[in-house]
């Protein structure tokens, strides 16, 4: 008798940190389309574990801002603020392997690390056996896990095949930092197997991540989900769309952003008849037009010029 097929189960997961902009309305458009085109689930999770990142208000903006270009979620909105006990059992099972360590090293003396192929710094295993010398007597400690030679293999679903050797590219990589509050990696890695998270669908920025998160996921028995990373909507600067690079919020025209944001990941519009004048004419139609196989195969692409103007200041 055959296994009953996995129900597919995606989700959109901003921070609290400003407003919705282009670049989120993409991932979160993707991966909407993505799981209703599959007759599966979506949901919303607030990434606040940052909390002094998080700005007052930002949450119910960015829900509004869903609930106005047409979304609707499958399940209540989960926030990582709720879930410290959870993280704290996994921090507590990889202590449990002996696979994590205490770290006292400063982002400063970390400063010289050589950097790896993602551009990020390496961690040189300073503390790995032991704190030693003056770092002994500092009380803030992070915590990272030990990568040892795991080197991660992984498809993407657009990408295609993606290798990375962590101990080179990434070293012992931080789980929880030393202001106490628990690590993005680990955090997510959690959140995903709560929620029984199938399909991750987001921006290809956090590919570089996604090893690192597969690596937590076989360390914890979690399973790993499929991925697809869709290009990053670019500024007219050639950074990144995100509320550090002041990234105008979305405006009122609901369904022009729609449709630029469809346009964007490159897929189809209607055949013989207008596009769709109205949000709700919008998702009558997209998810059956939804065709992964046509998003541009390319991490970035600079973004329509209405939705790639800096604002005069943050946002």
């Amino acid at each position: 008798m055959s296994a009953a097929p996995v129900r597919y189960r995606g989700r959109f997961a901003p921070s609290p940190t400003g407003p919705l902009h282009f670049g989120s309305l993409v991932a979160a458009l993707a991966s909407c389309c993505d799981a209703r085109a599959a007759g599966g689930e979506w949901l919303v999770r607030i990434e606040d574990v940052d909390g002094p990142r998080a700005r007052p208000g930002a949450e119910r903006a960015i829900k509004t801002d869903l609930e106005r270009h047409g979304f609707a979620w499958d399940a209540p909105v989960a926030r990582q603020s709720d879930r410290g006990s959870f993280y704290a059992s996994a921090l507590a099972a990889l202590q449990a392997r002996n696979v994590v360590y205490e770290c006292a090293c400063t982002r400063r003396e970390l400063e010289a690390a050589p950097v790896g192929a993602g551009g990020e710094r390496v961690y040189p295993g300073i503390c790995r056996d032991g704190i030693a010398g003056d770092r002994a007597r500092r009380t803030q400690r992070a915590v990272r896990v030990r990568v040892g030679h795991a080197i991660v293999h992984f498809s993407d679903r657009l990408l295609g095949p993606q290798v990375q050797d962590l101990a080179r590219e990434v070293g012992d990589f931080v789980v929880r930092r030393a202001d106490g509050l628990f690590a993005y990696q680990l955090a997510v890695v959690v959140d995903d197997a709560l929620q029984g998270i199938t399909h991750v669908v987001r921006g290809a920025d956090l590919l570089a991540s996604t090893p690192r998160q597969i690596f937590l996921q076989r360390l914890l028995g979690y399973p790993t989900p499929a991925y697809l990373h869709v290009p990053v909507a670019l500024g007219r600067s050639g950074e990144k769309l995100s509320k550090q690079t002041c990234a105008p919020a979305l405006g009122a025209d609901a369904i022009g952003a729609l449709l630029a944001a469809w346009r964007f990941l490159d897929q189809p519009l209607p055949h013989r008849t207008a596009a769709p004048a109205s949000v709700g004419e919008f998702w009558r139609w997209a998810p059956r037009e939804w065709n992964p196989a046509r998003l541009p195969p390319v991490p970035m692409l600079p973004a329509p010029v209405t939705f790639a103007e800096r604002t005069a200041g943050p946002v």
